[in-house]
């Protein structure tokens, strides 16, 4: 009864969500970051590193450009709900090791 309680009452933190500085850190290992924003939004800014593919595209464009399913994976938006539709999707194909940014850009 308390553990219920516990859960209701308290946000959990979904360890797959990290926030800027932690995928700072990531990024320096050989990890992958990935836009899934859209074009328009991408060629308007984006970090540096990232490789866009749009969530709209993600399934079908996902094996040719991270073969590798152990590759850590970090995906970004600009608030945080397509990134984590993204992160869901990645880890239905099979990838193991995908972050979502907590946020989205609007929280760096």
């Amino acid at each position: 009864m308390l553990e219920r309680i516990k859960k209701i009452f308290n946000r959990q933190i979904n360890e797959k969500e990290i926030n800027y500085k932690k995928i700072q850190e990531m990024l320096k290992k050989e990890n992958v970051l990935i836009d899934v924003r859209s074009h328009q939004e991408y060629e308007e800014g984006h970090l540096i590193g990232a490789i866009l593919i749009p969530l709209y595209t993600l399934e079908t464009e996902i094996l040719k450009k991270v073969p590798n399913k152990q590759t850590t994976i970090i995906v970004y938006c600009a608030s945080g709900i397509r990134s984590k539709q993204a992160q869901e999707i990645l880890e239905s194909l099979g990838y193991e090791n995908v972050y979502s940014l907590k946020g989205g850009l609007n929280s760096i």
